[in-house]
């Protein structure tokens, strides 16, 4: 009798040492670093605004537009006859 009942014990902790390193601990690990990806993103998004805004305030210079001469403003071409 006492040794199926240690069997039964013995079989059960396996069972709870299975469950608990196979399944709960992985979910665990995954899941600390699902998080830690997760604020890494928010941080680069928040510094990618951050940067956006800064551009937006600053006052843009406008290009002169550059002067062409005048002989790139004209095309030749060949008539076909």
């Amino acid at each position: 009798m006492n040794i199926l009942r240690l069997a039964f014990e013995l079989f059960v902790l396996y069972i709870l040492y299975k469950v608990i390193f196979d399944f709960i601990v992985p979910i665990y690990r995954t899941t600390k670093q699902m998080k830690g990806k997760m604020n890494d993103l928010q941080s680069r998004m928040y510094e990618q605004q951050q940067q956006a805004a800064r551009a937006q305030q600053q006052p843009t210079v406008p290009k002169s537009p550059e002067k062409r001469s005048s002989n790139e403003d004209y095309i030749e071409y060949e008539e076909i006859k």
